[in-house]
């Protein structure tokens, strides 16, 4: 987390530990902290405060747009996303489709998971009511065109839900740019911690509620909110928003760098997502010959810390479905890592990783 960030939210955890929605001096300083850390959300996404709903982390993100957009907006029955998006929407779409009848398409993605403009046409209905598509690929980095995309579903008549998680601290978010209907968040991605997110549903949508009771957050989320991680939620998104520019610069070259390195010492490794359209602080490889997670194990041994497809499905020896989708052979993708770096890295300790990358890989082979 940000020091800012705890230092935000201490208060709310001690002395002013008030029920936002109680009607008392200290319930509404708690509502004022929410109201705040609403506005600072709000102008990094470009939308009114009263857009955002704030939520457990990411996954009730796209829980809340998907669900509650599909069940609440009866225009059709037809849902259109991709087999290379985070296991949040696939499972949210699939419960529609199993529970409530929804007919669910998938659009096409090239070698480097980009949905293109042409593929989302293909798929779309005079029916469609909701497309999700991320804003960038938390498995391989790629970036959508996302503004391209909710142009084609509006002309479909469908609203457009985007799954910005992985992007937030390294691409513009705005939301109206976008074009966008729905954009969810998740707080550790920018230094407030686990367990809170945030979810923009636009202007007057209905959205049916995920959890139902007493009707806090607008009656789009029920529950009392936690108030301090919202907090900073707030303070985190907005420095993380701040300096942003710069530091996708410095990052994006730094990456580069040990990205050119590992695929110049390592010849076999395949680099995996779209080349130039990527997060800047993120490269991701399959190193064909070698399990996946023995490279993890002896880069941990290194002291380099990576991880293997997603991290939402840890403990599953299957190959990523994120690879297959791309095309990528299923022996292959079990031989995939990832690597993302955070704000304050720099080329040197990127260039050393990249030599302990093809120190591990070189072990496992020989």
């Amino acid at each position: 987390m940000r020091r800012e960030a705890l230092e935000a939210m201490w208060p709310y955890l001690t002395g002013e530990f008030g029920n936002p929605s109680s009607h008392h001096t200290l319930g509404e300083r708690a509502a004022a902290g929410l109201r705040g850390a609403r506005r600072q959300v709000a102008a990094v996404l470009g939308c009114r405060a009263s857009e955002v709903t704030f939520t457990s982390g990411g996954t009730e993100g796209d829980n809340v747009a998907i669900k509650g957009l599909a069940l609440a907006n009866p225009r059709g029955r037809h849902l259109v996303t991709a087999a290379t998006e985070h296991e949040a929407v696939l499972e949210s779409v699939d419960y529609l489709r199993r529970v409530h009848g929804f007919e669910v398409s998938m659009a096409a993605v090239t070698g480097e998971g980009v949905v293109t403009p042409e593929a989302l046409r293909a798929v779309l209905r005079e029916d469609s009511t909701l497309v999700s598509i991320a804003l960038a690929n938390n498995e391989i980095g790629t970036v959508q065109d996302i503004a391209a995309l909710a142009e084609v579903a509006h002309a479909a008549g469908a609203l457009v839900h985007t799954d910005a998680v992985q992007a937030a601290g390294w691409l513009s978010l705005d939301v109206g740019a976008l074009g966008v209907d729905a954009l969810s968040l998740s707080g550790h991605k920018v230094g407030a911690g686990k367990g809170i997110g945030a979810v923009f549903l636009r202007g007057r949508l209905p959205v049916e509620p995920v959890l139902h009771g007493g009707g806090q957050e607008r009656n789009r989320r029920s529950g009392t909110e936690n108030v301090p991680a919202a907090v900073a939620l707030g303070v985190a998104l907005s420095l993380a928003e701040s300096a942003r520019a710069a530091q996708v610069e410095r990052v994006g070259e730094a990456m580069a760098a040990f990205t050119a390195r590992v695929l110049e010492l390592v010849p076999t490794a395949v680099l995996t997502g779209a080349p130039e359209s990527r997060l800047p602080n993120h490269a991701s490889f399959c190193f064909p010959g070698v399990s996946g997670e023995a490279v993890l194990v002896e880069l941990e041994r290194r002291g380099v810390i990576s991880s293997s497809g997603s991290a939402c499905a840890a403990g599953s020896d299957e190959p990523s479905h994120v690879l297959l989708a791309c095309g990528i052979a299923p022996e292959v993708a079990q031989t995939s890592v990832r690597f993302t770096a955070g704000a304050d890295v720099d080329e040197v300790e990127l260039t050393g990783a990249a030599d302990l990358v093809a120190d591990a890989v070189g072990t496992l082979v020989t």
